[in-house]
């Protein structure tokens, strides 16, 4: 999954970018309005984290844009982080279009908890575990489990494997794997997409799991699948 952080402050947004790495998101970080339309013309994300405070504009400024040009179908999740506590702020924020507000300064637990909630809605999971057939997805462990034996996946490969179960029965291009994987700082090529997809197919396969390839629109699970 991938997330854009929008957070002037250069050791908070440090701080945040490596624990949502560490937790296997792809993050891309901007500190200024202007950036931030400029990345999300140009990529898809899964869920943006917005602080308020922005040096150049508000962040409401940047939370109207997004959703005055968005389509429901596209709708990115909206997590506003901000010192700005007040009643008065919490229901700007929410009335601008924003799915939840955290407010400054917090738990990181917090914020991943939130963060895993958002990304759950969007996807129609109702909890953090995602059953398809006999595979478990634990989004908050980041573990992969056939009736109970974890499978060993890396981070790359399980961040595949969470798209491809979250969109189950639904093809999943090249170009969706590597808007997902890809951050600002590391490019990845069609080719190591095509990688982390086999091993992911192999190590699904002996549990009667099927990563299936159609050609010219991706990969998907059937949705189909025996419990």
């Amino acid at each position: 999954m991938r997330i854009l952080l929008v957070e002037d402050d250069f050791n908070l947004g440090t701080s945040l970018k490596s624990s949502l790495t560490a937790a296997s998101y792809s993050v891309d970080w901007v500190q200024t309005c202007l950036a931030a339309q400029t990345v999300i013309g140009e990529v898809d994300f899964d869920l943006v984290i917005l602080d308020i405070g922005l040096p150049d504009a508000s962040g409401l400024t940047l939370l109207a844009t997004l959703r005055n040009h968005a389509v429901s179908e596209t709708l990115v999740p909206v997590l506003i982080v901000t010192a700005f506590d007040s009643l008065r702020d919490r229901v700007a924020g929410l009335d601008a279009g924003a799915d939840d507000y955290l407010v400054k300064p917090f738990m990181l637990d917090e914020l991943l908890a939130r963060v895993r909630a958002l990304v759950r809605r969007k996807s129609g999971a109702p909890s953090s575990v995602v059953q398809h057939g006999r595979l478990r997805l634990d989004l908050g462990l980041r573990k992969a489990l056939v009736d109970g034996l974890e499978i060993d996946l890396s981070v790359r490969e399980f961040a595949v494997l969470e798209l491809l179960v979250l969109r189950a029965g639904r093809p999943v291009s090249k170009d969706q794997i590597q808007r997902s994987l890809e951050s600002m700082e590391s490019n990845i090529t069609a080719n190591a997409i095509e990688v982390y997809v086999h091993r992911v197919r192999k190590k699904l396969e002996p549990f009667g799991i099927n990563v299936k390839t159609l050609r010219g629109l991706g990969y998907y699970l059937d949705k189909s699948v025996a419990k």
